[in-house]
């Protein structure tokens, strides 16, 4: 992000993208209004893990237990307990903080490669425990929310409208949220820290303050998009915890740019779209290919790092458009 970036443009951008998304539950397609909420919820998960990756620089393999602990910590109370959705969504985030605390005290104390497997194997066992106790979670079978759980006073998460403000209002929040904190003083120690962590150390600013500080703010917004999938979705299951859902933000990050704030958006979106049109049109010309999208998906990564070596928006900033944050 560039330090002379113009404040009022930056603003203006990112609400512009907030009224253009607001605008689209006027206009857009049945299908594609369904599409697009849940883009921008895990868009907020892919913003979560460019806290971490994109401005801190600590790759984690293990991003998918936060999301999946603020999944679990709605949907199981919901489900089990009973508890409205204002009791439930907090009780996620709570949980996604819990868990990405005690994950960060301890995966911490490791750098570069041995960061990114210690979560990784974290992950992997939030995963097991969500198989383990099945009698609770229904393991990948999964629970479904009944109706009357998606309630929040007087909306109602199983109408399609309200589901998209409801996912548009926490991306919103999300979105200013990352701009606020990457803009502050905070969010400078820790690209500081990205850059040189010896050297910001010497400065006497504490690493490992930081460092745990950004890991628990990126676990608490991935646990809230958790949450909020459980919730408007009316799903939750093992899968989610699985480490191809750590992989997934990640991927979402690179193609749309790590550390901007509107990259893991445009990156969730440009992923979501490429592998539901290429799944779509080559299973109708060659339905007996299994995940024949992947190939498509390969190509354009490929193109992607040729031409966009650090994402669509941060090779945009580099080089042609410098204020982009």
């Amino acid at each position: 992000m560039s330090p002379a970036a113009p404040h009022g443009r930056v603003i203006a951008l990112h609400l512009a993208v907030v009224a253009l998304l607001f605008a689209g539950e006027f206009v857009l397609p049945a299908y594609h209004h369904g599409v697009m909420a849940r883009i921008m919820v895990l868009a907020v998960f892919a913003m979560g893990y460019n806290l971490l990756f994109g401005y801190t620089g600590l790759l984690s393999l293990g991003h998918a237990m936060f999301f999946a602990a603020g999944m679990y910590g709605a949907g199981l109370t919901a489900y089990h307990l009973g508890w409205s959705v204002a009791a439930a969504f907090p009780a996620g985030i709570v949980a996604g903080a819990a868990v990405s605390a005690g994950i960060a005290l301890l995966a911490l104390r490791t750098t570069g490669v041995a960061f990114m497997i210690v979560t990784m194997m974290f992950a992997q066992v939030g995963y097991l425990l969500t198989l383990y106790f099945g009698n609770w979670t229904r393991g990948e079978e999964g629970l479904t929310l009944a109706p009357a759980a998606r309630l929040l006073g007087p909306f109602d998460f199983t109408d399609p409208a309200t589901r998209y403000f409801a996912a548009l209002a926490l991306f919103a929040v999300v979105l200013f949220l990352t701009l606020a904190v990457v803009r502050a003083p905070f969010g400078r120690v820790l690209v500081a820290i990205r850059e040189n962590e010896e050297r910001t150390r010497m400065l006497g600013y504490d690493t490992f303050a930081n460092k745990l500080a950004a890991t628990v703010l990126s676990g608490t917004i991935c646990a809230s998009a958790g949450a909020a999938y459980a919730l408007l979705f009316g799903y939750f299951g093992s899968t989610f915890a699985t480490v191809a859902y750590s992989i997934l933000p990640l991927l979402w990050v690179l193609v749309g740019g790590a550390a901007t704030t509107l990259g893991p958006f445009l990156g969730t979106l440009a992923m979501y779209y490429l592998i539901d049109i290429s799944n779509d049109v080559l299973n109708r010309h060659f339905p007996d290919w299994d995940m024949s999208y992947l190939g498509t998906v390969g190509v354009a990564l490929v193109l992607l790092v040729l031409f966009f070596p650090k994402g669509l928006l941060g090779t945009l900033r580099q080089r042609w458009v410098v204020w982009l944050p």
